[in-house]
């Protein structure tokens, strides 16, 4: 199964018919990214990131390893072929966040780990990124090896995330130069569907 045809979350059109013949591309479009989107990603990612903390969480290398290993695991969200807003994730094995998990893909995980969301500039404050986040949430309940979903954020964006469903699994182990992080997760599966998939 091809990963757009695995979800009704990706792909949409939010103009009538009517105004669909003035353009070819569609007013607002989901699909996974892949390498070709990297520069447009690191861009947004850059100014979102650099000019509030000074890091990035990924940098363009990484982001373009992430769109080559696992590219059914990101969502961008575009509007007359153009980024606005975008999630990168891949998977994870450990109940915990680990150094190692900013920069592997354990193919085998059923974690998926959310490296990053960002929104472009001229589009912040209009709701995109909660949206996005649902979308996303939404997508992976589509892929039945993922159980859940994790990710590390600063304590400001922790009531952001908890709006979304996230649930806080106390600080991260992980910190970046000054930063700490709280780590929070988002149960796609619950433990009744775990139960009837166990090989136990």
């Amino acid at each position: 199964m091809s990963v757009v045809s695995a979800s009704p979350f990706l792909s949409q059109d939010l103009e009538s018919p009517a105004r669909q013949r003035r353009h070819t591309l569609p007013a607002s479009e989901f699909r996974p990214l892949n390498p070709q989107d990297a520069i447009s990603v690191f861009e947004i990612e850059k100014e979102a990131f650099i000019s509030v903390s000074g890091e990035c969480p990924l940098h363009l290398d990484e982001v373009r390893h992430f769109l080559t290993l696992c590219p059914e695991l990101s969502l961008g969200w575009f509007e007359l072929g153009r980024l606005v807003a975008f999630i990168i994730g891949s998977l994870w094995d450990e109940d915990r966040l680990t150094t190692d998990a900013l920069t592997l893909h354990k193919p085998h995980g059923h974690t998926v780990h959310i490296h990053v969301l960002a929104v472009h500039r001229t589009f912040r404050q209009q709701g995109k990124g909660s949206i996005l986040i649902w979308r996303y949430l939404q997508y992976l309940r589509c892929l039945p090896y993922v159980r859940r979903a994790v990710l590390m954020c600063e304590d400001i964006l922790v009531p952001f995330y908890k709006k979304s469903g996230f649930k806080v699994v106390g600080p991260c182990a992980i910190t970046v130069a000054h930063l700490t992080f709280t780590e929070m997760q988002f149960a796609i599966r619950g433990h009744a569907y775990m139960r009837r998939n166990s090989q136990f």
